[in-house]
């Protein structure tokens, strides 16, 4: 492993955040001299992030940690347009008043892990409509466009696959490297910023703007960007048979979110120890080493502390608290997801459903055949019961999935 003078090189490399860096030995030093603020950004398609944007919430919050600023771009402008980075479609676009509800919806969540405010290390969020919105296209054209090479963008990976399945790539989508360079080079201008982020998907955006930050203003930037993070199976992190693992609590049950973490793979508790919390590396190593039935406290530490970052400690231990009354005493714990119940009687497909365990009945029926759901710990045979609700009734999907049935 590199050994690093900055605090913040130093902390990203031992918890795993680095994939690769532009000019390590440079941002390392420009670290130790002064406060780096750095930024990473969101596009705003949804209500809420979720899960899979984890790590860059995280490096944020690592980047003040070590004592520099953490800039959150919110994308109003690049929304519009939508990243074609590894999809297989152009991304359905949204109105200007969806994008800033989205906005202003996500915000809740990284005050949760940043600290904002005017200082030199607090963090700000900005939002690139501000400038995007007002380019006037000739002129882009003109003082913009000529430091880009259709053929190098061509060969960029994110656009070479999408041609390389002729599948279509719109102009619109195709503009948008250029315009997220642009923005590394508006914020080095407006913030000083002098860092920007990411995934690993996103290192030809990055070294655009990089590009384009000396060309114009013959100003020194770096990038940095993080592995892709899958499971220990090869899976894609945050990719759930229930669907997105949302941060904003009023789209997905603190309970739900406890127990994302909590079904983590037993080769996956180390690294996620270190990426999603802030528990002291020497703990981490500790934890990570147990084995058998003990490998599950380690878990349920994990669970814990991702939980409480995200949704506030209080509500950490209620879930914990939950998850010990149904899994160590039978019983039902007070913060399991709930569906109120109307008429008396529910069909278990609708039960199902709107306990948010499946998408859709179909995917109910296929459950109960493979015999995995259970009414009060008996499971059930059909798809065409019906379930008397007089009182709360615990509906289970497999052996960590529960919830309430409870009288409308």
């Amino acid at each position: 492993m590199t050994q690093y003078q900055s605090d913040l090189l130093r902390v990203l490399s031992e918890r795993g955040y680095i994939h690769q860096i532009t000019d390590a030995d440079a941002l390392d030093k420009l670290a130790t001299s002064q406060v780096v603020p750095g930024y990473i950004g969101f596009d705003a398609t949804a209500p809420s992030l979720h899960v899979g944007s984890m790590v860059q919430i995280m490096m944020l919050r690592r980047l003040q940690q070590a004592g520099h600023k953490p800039i959150v771009l919110m994308g109003g402008g690049t929304t519009k347009i939508g990243d074609p980075s590894f999809k297989d479609e152009a991304r359905k676009l949204s109105s200007a008043e969806t994008i800033n509800a989205n906005i202003a919806s996500i915000r809740g969540v990284f005050e949760k892990f940043l600290t904002f405010g005017d200082g030199p290390t607090d963090a700000v969020m900005l939002d690139n409509a501000e400038w995007l919105d007002r380019l006037e296209y000739i002129p882009f054209l003109r003082d913009i466009g000529q430091h880009f090479s259709v053929n190098r963008m061509l060969s960029f990976d994110s656009v070479k696959l999408r041609l390389d399945r002729e599948q279509s790539l719109s102009f619109l989508e195709f503009n948008y490297m250029i315009l997220q360079a642009y923005d590394f080079l508006e914020l080095s201008r407006r913030a000083g910023c002098r860092l920007q982020m990411g995934g690993s998907d996103q290192w030809g955006n990055i070294v655009n703007g990089i590009e384009l930050s000396r060309r114009v203003d013959a100003t020194e930037v770096y990038g940095l960007t993080t592995p892709l993070i899958t499971t220990a199976d090869g899976g894609k992190m945050g990719k759930t048979m229930a669907g997105a693992v949302w941060l904003n609590e009023d789209m997905l049950p603190s309970y739900d979110y406890w127990q994302f973490w909590r079904n983590t793979q037993d080769a996956d508790v180390g690294k996620f120890l270190r990426l999603f919390t802030d528990l002291p590396l020497d703990e981490i190593a500790r934890l990570e080493k147990l084995e058998g039935a003990e490998i599950n406290d380690a878990k349920v530490v994990l669970a814990n502390e991702a939980t409480a970052l995200c949704r506030g400690r209080a509500t950490a231990d209620a879930a914990a608290e939950t998850a010990r009354q149904t899994f160590a005493e039978g019983g039902a714990g007070a913060n399991l997801p709930r569906f109120a119940v109307t008429g008396g009687s529910i069909d278990i497909l609708d039960a199902l459903v709107g306990l948010g365990f499946v998408a859709s009945r179909g995917e109910g029926k296929r459950k109960i055949a493979e015999g995995a759901v259970k009414v009060d710990d008996v499971s059930v045979a059909s798809a065409d019961a019906s379930i008397a609700v007089s009182g709360d009734v615990k509906i289970s999907l497999g052996k960590k999935r529960h919830g309430l049935l409870m009288q409308g």
